[in-house]
């Protein structure tokens, strides 16, 4: 009797365990690879809180994981396998250079799903989604404009990819308007998160004469050297940060990724993914405008703002004719609007701008 005792409570604690898995299996498994580190103060930042949210809404029924700081190209194809192997229902690739390596794995894991950030290639397992920054930099670049003193702005760019010409163009566009003296200088930094690197770039904007200073990387950096030097404000970017408001960040564009995760992770769990492209900016939130500090005037404070509500209702697009590219040549007639197909393969600088994008 003791031996079959003992056999039925072995038994009895076998189901248990295997109950306890099957539970933990009920849960939805949701991966996030980031190209920077969670603390980085920007993009992966807000990704990251985007995670924290899931987590928020579901509770028990999902788990989340993530891997930071992964480089584009191979080291990113194998993060990415990694991931789906250790049973990731859904897995969030969260910057451009991983647009192939998502791919690749998603043909191997037919079963899981893929959501890629910025990119444009899709399957029927893959979802690609972004947001429309450039209608953060419209309003960047009216405060920038009407603020400068020296007449130059820096840019400190990351890659010479569309989503970032957009944002140099609509900058550029929204700063002539209200300046026609104005003129950008460009830094190609080469990377989405390195501060060393981002932080030279600023300095030498700086040293060009730039009194203002955009970035499209992913750091603080850029904004800790314009507190160094003194008259030179700045933006956020990606995120609010918010530590330097009461020094040079004037305004932010913010990314609010969360809304969108918990939609998709939704729709997994109940069944309903299907494979999407979503583009979507200030009128649907994913695009958020920074609190614009005192700093600014209050007529410019006031014009941003009517901007930003033009733009959430439809009622005004940053890029509307008469524009001209770079060459002179005309691109959009008076009134008209640049079509989404456009502006997602932009390879070409609107005129005025001096320099030449890098291959």
């Amino acid at each position: 009797m003791k031996r079959r005792t003992l056999l039925a409570g072995a038994a009895m604690a076998l189901g248990l365990a295997a109950g306890a898995a099957v539970a933990q299996d009920d849960k939805t498994k949701v991966g996030f690879i980031y190209v920077g580190p969670v603390g980085d103060g920007g993009w992966t930042y807000e990704h990251d809180k985007a995670r924290q949210a899931v987590e928020a809404e579901y509770g028990d029924k999902v788990e989340t994981v993530y891997q930071e700081s992964v480089p584009e190209g191979a080291d990113a194809e194998r993060a990415i396998t990694q991931m789906a192997l250790q049973g990731a229902d859904l897995i969030f690739t969260t910057s451009f250079g991983f647009m192939d390596p998502t791919i690749n794995v998603a043909k191997k894991f037919p079963d899981v799903k893929f959501e890629h950030a910025t990119g444009y290639k899709t399957a029927d397992n893959v979802s690609v989604y972004s947001a429309r920054f450039y209608e953060g930099r419209a309003i960047q670049g009216h405060i920038a404009g009407n603020m400068t003193e020296s007449n130059i702005i820096g840019y400190i760019g990351s890659y010479p990819i569309p989503e970032v010409i957009r944002g140099i163009n609509s900058a550029f566009i929204h700063a002539r308007k209200v300046n026609p003296d104005v003129q950008f200088k460009i830094v190609w930094a080469y990377t989405w998160f390195d501060p060393a690197k981002e932080a030279d770039a600023a300095r030498t904007l700086i040293e060009q004469g730039a009194d203002v200073i955009l970035q499209h990387t992913d750091s603080t950096a850029p904004l800790a050297a314009a507190e160094a030097a003194g008259d030179v404000i700045g933006f956020g970017q990606a995120s609010d940060m918010a530590e330097y408001k009461d020094g040079p960040r004037v305004s932010s564009i913010i990314d609010d990724w969360a809304p969108y995760y918990i939609e998709r992770v939704g729709a997994v769990m109940d069944g309903t993914w299907e494979t999407s492209n979503r583009w979507d900016g200030i009128g649907a939130g994913m695009v958020g405008i920074g609190e614009i500090t005192d700093r600014v005037p209050e007529d410019v404070k006031a014009e941003a703002l009517a901007m930003k509500e033009a733009i959430a209702a439809g009622e005004y697009h940053p890029f509307t004719g008469p524009l001209n590219k770079q060459d002179g040549s005309q691109w959009l007639a008076e009134g008209e609007v640049a079509s989404d197909e456009t502006l997602l393969g932009m390879n070409f600088y609107v005129e005025g701008i001096e320099g030449d994008i890098p291959e």
